[in-house]
């Protein structure tokens, strides 16, 4: 992989520098220490939390010329002392990103190979990149300007193990065996306005012990508008179809409201809700909303409780939240306190709980060191209830927190322009 990566740099570099309108280099690299005290799910009585510190590198090219557009980013992903002191070999390399983009004609372009897939809020297909590691699709992607303000994205996916000549199960690897899916988005007087309609397939074994395909879709949309100052957005989704003969009907619907006090401060509140399926509920049907493809962190407090890896097909959620964020200079804060409840019902054996699971406190300070070198921090603490300790186990007493410290060093090595 190390071969092919300086393989790849030199003939990129030696084939574009001459002729290319535009050719960047640029890298990543961003190391992070993280202290886990009860983080995704609360710490069991007198347990220990753990101490680490990954880092992501990543080298990124992009080439621009004519109607031609391409991008390759390679990736390194690494726990500190996951590889050997004296270790001849790092298996950490991926290819993160490997398109390319050609304009078949003024408003048509389509766009080949592993890439991001970002739109919107990120709630229903974000690139999650909080994540060292990060999220991108095999994917093609048509590309029509409708205007100056509106675009649509058709998308279609289709993953496979091998080039075998015979159909195996997929491993399901990427978590989805294909999709489709269309994206309108569209910028009106004051108002935005985005629509998604997404079909979304997953392979399993039936009863007959052949491969089969089932699909779900998600549809809806999002707007954002600004009134009197304020900033609105609120977005709906509806699921339904059919996993493995188990009918799917979820829904999804929030909104946020921001208001600048002044050109240092911003207040805001927010509320989310995920439809879920009460625990003593002993139908096959599928009630729980799922955000697929979303950038989960970014939501739902940053501790991960919810829906990053986990409580999927589970009670569904309720947020309600608020956001305290301040900006100097180079200096940065925000405070987003979260006070969470459960969408269905939770059952502890024949007793109904009390739907609250508790309140988490997520902090965030950041200092722009220069223009290539950002320093984060934060601090989270879960206030959790005795309904999450029924739904997610451990102890509620224990003191379930998580901080972190991390830098982020994005240098432009090369640019043609």
């Amino acid at each position: 992989m190390k071969k092919l990566i300086y393989v790849s740099m030199l003939v990129v570099l030696m084939t574009t520098s001459i002729t290319a309108q535009q050719f960047d280099v640029t890298a990543e690299i961003r190391p992070r220490y993280e202290n886990k005290h009860g983080f995704k799910s609360l710490l069991q009585t007198n347990a220990d939390g753990t101490n680490f510190v990954s880092q992501r590198t990543r080298l990124n090219l992009k080439f621009n010329y004519e109607k031609l557009k391409l991008g390759i980013s390679y990736q390194n992903v690494r726990v500190w002392g996951d590889v050997g002191t004296l270790s001849a070999d790092d298996n950490a390399f991926n290819l993160h990103e490997a398109w390319a983009q050609t304009q078949i004609s003024d408003k048509f372009s389509l766009k080949i190979g592993r890439q991001e897939i970002v739109y919107d809020d990120s709630r229903i297909f974000g690139n999650v990149g909080w994540s060292q590691q990060g999220r991108s699709h095999d994917a093609m992607i048509a590309i029509f300007d409708l205007n100056e303000k509106s675009r649509l994205d058709v998308g279609i996916a289709l993953n496979a193990d091998n080039q075998s000549g015979v159909d195996v199960l997929y491993s399901n690897v990427a978590g989805y065996k294909a999709f489709q899916y269309m994206w309108y988005h569209t910028e009106l007087d004051n108002f935005n306005l985005s629509l998604l309609a997404l079909n979304n397939g997953v392979e399993f074994i039936n009863a007959a012990i052949e491969n089969e395909v089932n699909y779900s879709q998600t549809i809806g949309g999002r707007f954002i508008t600004n009134l009197a100052g304020f900033n609105i957005d609120g977005a709906i989704y509806l699921q339904t179809g059919d996993i493995k003969g188990n009918s799917i009907s979820a829904s999804y619907f929030g909104g946020n409201i921001k208001y600048k006090t002044s050109e240092k401060i911003t207040i805001g509140l927010g509320f989310e809700y995920l439809s879920g399926k009460d625990m003593n509920d002993t139908s096959t049907s599928i009630k729980s909303f799922s955000p697929l493809y979303g950038t989960n962190h970014k939501f739902n407090g940053w501790m991960d409780y919810f829906y990053v890896g986990n409580h999927g097909n589970s009670v569904g959620l309720v947020d309600i939240n608020a956001v305290f964020s301040y900006k100097k200079d180079k200096f940065s804060a925000t405070v987003v306190p979260h006070v969470f409840s459960a969408a269905a019902d939770i059952y502890n054996g024949t007793t109904k709980m009390d739907s609250s699971l508790g309140t988490e406190i997520d902090v965030k300070l950041g200092y722009k060191m220069s223009s290539d070198i950002m320093l984060n921090a934060g601090y989270s603490k879960m206030f959790a209830t005795t309904s999450m300790e029924v739904l997610k186990g451990g102890d509620k007493n224990e003191n379930n927190s998580w901080a972190w410290v991390m830098f982020t060093i994005k240098p432009t090595l090369f640019t043609s322009k």
